[in-house]
C-alpha cells in the first residue's frame, strides 16, 4: 500500500515539475484588434476615420452588394465610398456594440480577427420637399488584421441594397 502512495506521490511530483506550455489563443491579438474595430465603428458614425491608422495600405473590403460589378474594393475606393455616403446619410449603431473573437477556419483556434453583429440606422435628412427617411438593418462584419494590427480584410453582410432603395425612394 505504501508503494502505491509513494508511486502516486512521485508521479505527481514529476508531473508538477514539467514546464508549462503556453498556448496562444489569439486573445491578446483580439483585445488589441478590438480597439481598432471600435475606433472604426465610432469613427464611421462620427464621419471621421483615420484610414492610415486603421487600415493596411493593401486593405480590401469584400463587396457583398447585389449587382456589384466586382468582388472587392480597394482602400482608395473605401475612402471614396465613405465620403459619398456621409454626404447623403447619417449612420448610427442602435444597440450596444459587442465584439466577438474570430477563429481560423482550419484550426478552429482564435486568430485575432474580430466579428461584430449590430443594427445600423441610416437616415436621409428631410429637405424642403421631402421628409426624412430612415432604415434599420442588421449587419454582420468581420475584420482580419496584419501583424501591425491594421485592418487587412473586411467584409459585411446585410441588405444594404434594400436600405439604399428605401432611402432613395426606389
Amino acid at each position: 500500500m505504501k508503494f502505491k502512495y509513494t508511486l502516486i506521490f512521485l508521479l505527481g511530483l514529476i508531473y508538477s515539475c514539467q514546464p508549462s506550455v503556453e498556448v496562444s489563443s489569439g486573445d491578446d491579438a483580439f483585445e488589441k484588434n478590438s480597439v481598432t474595430v471600435m475606433a472604426y465603428l465610432n469613427g464611421y458614425q462620427e464621419e471621421s476615420l483615420d484610414y492610415d491608422a486603421l487600415y493596411n495600405e493593401n486593405a480590401v473590403i469584400l463587396n457583398t452588394r447585389i449587382g456589384a460589378e466586382k468582388d472587392s474594393i480597394s482602400l482608395a475606393e473605401i475612402k471614396s465610398n465613405d465620403q459619398a455616403g456621409w454626404k447623403l446619410y447619417d449612420y448610427e449603431i442602435m444597440d450596444e456594440i459587442s465584439l466577438l473573437p474570430g477563429v481560423n477556419a482550419e484550426t478552429k483556434i482564435a486568430d485575432g480577427s474580430v466579428r461584430y453583429y449590430g443594427t445600423w440606422r441610416t437616415t436621409k435628412a428631410a429637405t424642403d420637399s421631402t421628409e426624412a427617411v430612415q432604415t434599420e438593418i442588421r449587419l454582420y462584419e468581420s475584420f482580419d488584421f496584419d501583424e501591425e494590427g491594421k485592418i487587412l480584410y473586411q467584409q459585411y453582410y446585410g441588405d444594404l441594397t434594400a436600405s439604399d432603395n428605401i432611402l432613395e425612394g426606389k
